[in-house]
């Protein structure tokens, strides 16, 4: 580590600071290390209590998901906007500026007292998180000489941006188990909102004193780029969303007109970055295929993560019967697999081409997303029913070591194979003016990425759940009867009635199981992006200079 806790200056890192103050790389790292786990953990920390959350709050199960979806699309959304500014105006005060918006809007949530106020919250944790996260990832490309010293800070980095993902369900475990803290009553999902508080705020200051202010660049913000760009994406993804519910479908008029609105919005801000002097998304960004490759990988690949655990974790708390705590240690081999992966891969990036590397971790992440829609259960209408009887509405016989520990490690491993060469190539010879704006379209593509491929996953399993609803519906509805079960009663210490509850169980999976296997078709797709296009060599990663000429063909 000797290479990443010096302070050291090199050609090609902006590490210069002001007289009488040095830079330390070391610790430099630790705050936006920290400071990158605490906006992707919060893509996840809610997964778990997301049953809570719906009892609570009167949230219905089809509008769950946008807990999830609202952040990561705000976040993806405005990204660019957030890499824009911190070019602009200095990274260091719009990565603060960020992390105070974060704080206030983690607050918000914890208080939440209805739908609205929570969704609202949501919306500016991803705009706060939009604000901190490029300016964090283009702090480390400016402060890290390129070769080794670079390549350890993106493991670092890359291990945090996959690895948060687990420690989010983890930690969301533990805090939506409590019914207390610090003597204080509360519900334990709000303390995964609030926790974030101290943290952003103690983060911020530190950043003040720790990291050194980058130039301010000339040039104008592209508001109308930033809106028609955000609003499109927010118009797909709600279009998506809504064609998933029973009660509207691909024919219904709104979903319609938000796919259409999307569209035309997308190509509108297409056309306004390709005609404006100071561009929200600079063209030249895409013009080098392997930096190009590396967006579209890290678009496909996230996408098809997120949903794993959004998928996942319901699985086996609402069918497997784990209680949040214990869910959330069901994900604990992934974080330990990613720093593995993510090792191994710096490692291998100095003597290995990019390709091989992400292009073998995306394979392993495929073949481990396969493997999950393969679980079985026996989720007939007599199981459900007899396990309702016996009191045990979530007892499947599902074995975690063999059915899922497995396929967890495995896809853990592989993405952390994924995100390091990856990471590297997208940001490599990115002009210096373009850092931010380089680092917030990477940023973009993995949290649009995970907002769609969340979205259009969803979509898969509402189709199929509801297919699989109408089938089984009146046997469930018949058999809770002959039971002496009223159907349209409430299940005690839950908000579902017996007959509601009786359906998800007969239902998910088959929902959750083809959510996984087009999850593992995206992954796929990844793999043959980067096996097709990332042909950018091991020693040209351990250089820096300007971006080499364009040759077309």
């Amino acid at each position: 580590m000797s290479d990443v806790t010096s302070t050291e200056r090199a050609e090609g890192a902006d590490t210069t600071a002001p007289p009488g103050k040095t830079v330390h790389l070391g610790w430099a790292l630790v705050l936006i290390s920290v400071a990158q786990l605490m906006v992707v953990l919060d893509a996840t920390i809610a997964n778990i209590a997301l049953p809570f959350i719906g009892t609570d709050l009167d949230i219905d199960q089809a509008n769950l998901s946008w807990i999830v979806t609202g952040y990561a699309l705000a976040f993806g959304g405005l990204l660019l906007l957030g890499g824009r500014l911190g070019d602009l105006y200095g990274r260091r005060r719009i990565f603060s500026l960020g992390l105070l918006t974060f704080a206030t809007a983690s607050f918000l949530g914890g208080i939440a007292t209805n739908e609205a106020l929570l969704l609202g919250a949501r919306g500016l944790q991803g705009f706060g998180a939009a604000l901190a996260s490029p300016a964090a990832l283009a702090l480390i490309t400016t402060t890290f000489p390129a070769g080794p010293a670079r390549n350890r800070a993106f493991a670092v980095y890359a291990a945090m941006s996959g690895a948060g993902a687990a420690v989010g369900l983890i930690l969301g475990g533990w805090l939506t188990g409590l019914d207390s803290f610090l003597g204080f009553d509360v519900e334990g999902w709000r303390l995964t909102f609030l926790i974030n508080v101290p943290v952003g705020v103690i983060a911020a200051l530190l950043a003040t004193r720790i990291l050194v202010e980058s130039e301010s660049s000339d040039g104008h913000l592209d508001i109308p780029g930033a809106v028609t760009g955000t609003l499109g994406l927010l118009g797909i993804v709600f279009g998506l969303t809504r064609a998933g519910e029973a009660a509207h479908g691909w024919g219904d008029a709104w979903t319609i007109a938000s796919l259409v609105a999307g569209v035309a919005l997308l190509a509108t801000f297409a056309f306004i970055e390709s005609r404006v002097a100071h561009p929200l998304l600079p063209i030249r960004i895409f013009r080098n295929q392997t930096r190009a490759a590396s967006f579209l990988a890290m678009m496909l690949a996230p996408a098809a993560m997120f949903a794993m655990f959004y998928f996942l974790s319901l699985f086996i708390q609402q069918v497997v019967g784990y209680s949040p705590l214990r869910a959330g240690f069901a994900f604990l081999p992934f974080s330990f697999g990613i720093v593995l992966g993510a090792s191994i891969s710096s490692n291998l990036v100095n003597r290995i081409d990019a390709r091989y590397i992400a292009g073998v971790g995306t394979l392993m992440a495929s073949v481990a997303l396969f493997a999950f829609s393969r679980i079985s259960i026996d989720d007939s209408p007599s199981a459900v029913l007899a396990a309702m009887a016996q009191g045990d509405p979530a007892g499947t016989g599902v074995n975690y070591w063999t059915s899922i520990f497995p396929w967890v490690v495995l896809m853990a491993t592989g993405m952390g194979a994924v995100f390091v060469p990856l990471t590297l190539t997208a940001v490599h010879h990115v002009r210096a003016e373009d850092s931010g704006i380089g680092s917030g379209v990477l940023n973009t593509m993995q949290q649009v990425g995970g907002a769609l491929g969340l979205a259009t996953l969803s979509t898969v399993a509402l189709h199929f759940t509801n297919n699989r609803a109408d089938e089984v519906g009146g046997q469930l509805a018949s058999g809770l009867q002959q039971n002496g079960i009223d159907p349209s009663a409430t299940v005690p210490g839950s908000s579902l009635s017996y007959l509601d509850l009786a359906g998800f169980q007969a239902t998910f999976t088959e929902g959750a199981t083809h959510a996984f296997l087009v999850g593992s078709a995206l992954m796929l797709g990844a793999s043959a992006v980067v096996w097709a296009f990332l042909n950018v060599k091991h020693r040209e990663l351990a250089t820096d200079g300007p971006e080499p000429p364009v040759h077309v063909g």
